[in-house]
């Protein structure tokens, strides 16, 4: 088995190290194909939503206290949480099932109108159970303009996160991206304009506002370029069928445990290790989600092409491979030349206790990019058990052994608990993924 992974992977360096022949002609040839221009809309959508977030940040941070940037942060994470369990998955569902619907716009409106009610009655409940889980902001329960406008973003924000699956479902990632802009610069501006204005709420209503702007842009006049005639009317429509239904379902657990140690982590370095450990890790750990995002977005490009065409997903396979490769190789290689001096923009502190972890999680990158392109593989395939187990696995391999290692060894436990289950994991997948490109 060795023998054939080795030679797998000699085989795709080889494909890879072919494009440097004719990199202009090449890059030429690659934009035509569907899976690699949206794959790398996707990535660059993340690596600008990242950059524009970080100037966000600045921003709030020199337009108001240290109390309203921890009270206005707070605010988004909690819409942001909840927007996603609103989705209630239905954006996977999207991706696989939306290409193939006899009527797109009635299912897509379905997925609308359950989406924005889910997300609504649990931004209510949210608000309703403040004084138990949160009484900082019992402030926005207070207002009824605070609270209505917090339901109704939280709701927008859903429709959001399901306007972009129906953008990669239809390969149309371009306007992803053309939505990731409009959002992420009216943030900018909206920051500085609602500073002495909202206060505390600013922060949280900057970051409503330029959502609603973004989806409002892409309902209006992206959508019905890719939908013509499209038309948002909430509706109920059968074609959410059983099969879609289960698959959704399925795939929102699998997508909550592919997540879960993102969330769970730095609560777990906080609690074990302390509040300034936590600040080392959780900056760190961010900064090594941009590698992460090369195959997780090639992943989803993976998902939607498989989808369109289920008979040609062993091709669309090898070439995510091949992208992935093309990107992540270079990317590792500048956080090893470059990583310390990029946490260095933080402070000496997070340079200094940050780069070994940011090294960790960087050579975990390239495990986790063969685990993401299997579960793109397995999701067109309807493979459900196998979505739970990979996820699950991975998730609850990375959470145990960081918390036996956060002790020992300090912020280092919790890259060697991500390398140790993604490596694990991807030693086993290797050979169905090499299996699966013939």
């Amino acid at each position: 088995m060795l023998k054939d992974i080795a030679s797998f992977l000699r085989s795709t360096l080889m494909d890879v190290f072919k494009f440097f022949r004719s990199p202009r002609t090449n890059l030429k040839y690659a934009y035509g194909m569907p899976i690699y221009r949206n794959a790398l809309y996707l990535v660059t959508n993340s690596v600008t939503t990242a950059l524009l977030g970080a100037v966000f940040w600045i921003l709030a941070a020199r337009l108001y206290s240290p109390e309203d940037v921890g009270l206005g942060s707070a605010l988004i994470s909690a819409g942001t949480l909840i927007s996603f369990i609103g989705t209630l998955g239905l954006g996977m569902g999207i991706i696989r099932f939306l290409s193939s619907s006899a009527n797109k716009t009635q299912l897509l409106n379905s997925c609308f109108t359950i989406a924005f009610l889910a997300s609504t009655v649990i931004a209510i409940v949210f608000l309703g159970g403040l004084s138990l889980w949160s009484p900082k902001l019992m402030f926005v329960c207070q207002n009824p303009f605070f609270f209505t406008t917090f339901v109704v973003f939280v709701a927008l924000m859903t429709w959001g996160g399901i306007l972009n699956s129906t953008f990669i479902g239809l390969r149309r990632a371009n306007f992803t991206l053309a939505k990731g802009l409009i959002t992420n610069l009216s943030k900018l501006l909206f920051v500085l304009v609602l500073a002495s204005i909202l206060k505390v709420f600013g922060i949280f209503a900057s970051w409503g506002l330029a959502v609603t702007v973004g989806l409002a842009i892409s309902l209006l006049f992206f959508l019905p370029t890719v939908l013509p005639h499209y038309r948002p009317v909430p509706c109920f429509q059968k074609q959410l069928n059983k099969e879609m239904i289960r698959f959704t379902f399925v795939n929102y657990i699998g997508e909550t445990l592919r997540v879960m140690p993102n969330q769970i982590l730095p609560l777990m370095v906080l609690h074990i290790i302390g509040s300034e450990a936590n600040a080392y890790f959780y900056i760190t750990w961010s900064m090594a989600g941009l590698l992460i995002a090369i195959s997780g977005m090639t992943s989803f490009s993976l998902f939607a092409e498989g989808s369109h065409d289920e008979e040609r997903l062993g091709v669309e396979l090898r070439r995510s491979l091949k992208l992935v490769v093309l990107l992540l190789i270079p990317a590792i290689i500048a956080v090893f030349l470059l990583g310390d001096k990029i946490l260095l923009l933080f402070g000496r502190e997070y340079s200094t206790e940050g780069t070994q972890l940011l090294w960790l999680l960087a050579v975990a990158a390239l495990p986790a990019s063969i685990n993401l392109l299997y579960l793109g593989k397995i999701r067109v395939e309807r493979k459900l058990k196998e979505i739970l187990f990979l996820t699950g696995g991975i998730a609850l391999g990375t959470l145990v052994i960081s918390y036996l290692l956060l002790p020992r060894i300090g912020i280092l436990g919790g890259g060697v608990g991500w390398l140790a289950s993604q490596t694990t994991v991807a030693f086993l997948l290797l050979p169905r993924l090499r299996k699966g490109t013939k």
